[in-house]
């Protein structure tokens, strides 16, 4: 294993370009003139969306939540977390409020704000510690804890997501991820093809299990895994380029 930290698929979000600056996606519910705004005054829009100015049940909260999701599609994370954070206010239903807090998780570690992440997972398992979304919750709070340095952490509750829910094939991945990092290859490699198994294979992971490989003297076994990640990491970036190509012929 090398000291450097590998790449969890979270992309480097840095903020937002000029292109999308007028752009807005937010339910009209929610949208405030621009003549009631100071723009100078960074606290007005949540002054004004407060929960003492916007009633709950003017609120629909799936819907903002589909808001989130598309800024997230579309990486504009820093907006999505904003309206994530709405969500979890507007929700009245405890799994909406706890999806949005994963979610709002998921949009801080894309802009790497590993701190604000670690506290929307905690948020959500406040909310319910065995629910639907428990194991995601889990699951990625362990990865932020693990950017975040704390390490033990991480495995704790990579254990826990799969303990939760067993047929989670990226919790075992991740699971296979922190123990490799431990030097644990051999657990490791089990969490790996347990993953693998539920239908979770990805580029990322066949190189943790070459890795893992090779850490038991495999090294033949190991160098055919770390070709196949390789192709299936050039067949996913051609699929890319091809989705990239699709889209600015219909624009």
């Amino acid at each position: 294993m090398t000291d450097e930290p590998r790449d969890h698929e979270f992309s480097e979000g840095q903020g937002f370009g000029d292109p999308y600056d007028a752009f807005d996606i937010d339910p009209p519910e929610l949208s405030v003139g621009p003549e009631t705004v100071d723009p100078v005054d960074s606290h007005a829009l949540a002054d004004l969306l407060d929960d003492d100015q916007v009633a709950s049940d003017e609120v629909d909260a799936e819907k903002l939540l589909e808001v989130g999701l598309e800024y997230v599609r579309i990486n504009r994370h820093e907006q999505a977390t904003e309206a994530f954070e709405r969500t979890a206010r507007f929700a009245e239903d405890d799994l909406v409020e706890q999806e949005a807090w994963v979610n709002k998780g998921v949009a801080h570690a894309e802009l790497e704000e590993y701190d604000a992440a670690i506290g929307a997972y905690r948020e959500a398992l406040d909310i319910d510690d065995d629910s639907e979304h428990t194991a995601t919750a889990e699951t990625n709070l362990a990865y932020a804890l693990w950017e975040f340095g704390r390490t033990e952490e991480a495995l704790e509750h990579a254990e826990r997501a799969v303990e939760i829910d067993p047929r989670f094939g990226q919790a075992w991945y991740n699971r296979g991820f922190f123990l490799n990092e431990r030097g644990l290859a051999e657990d490791a490699l089990n969490a790996f093809d347990n993953a693998i198994r539920l239908g979770y294979r990805s580029a990322d992971l066949l190189e943790e299990k070459a890795i893992a490989l090779e850490q038991l003297g495999e090294d033949e076994r190991a160098e055919e895994v770390a070709e196949q990640a390789e192709q299936l990491r050039s067949e996913n970036e051609e699929e890319l380029m091809e989705m990239g190509d699709d889209e600015r012929l219909t624009e």
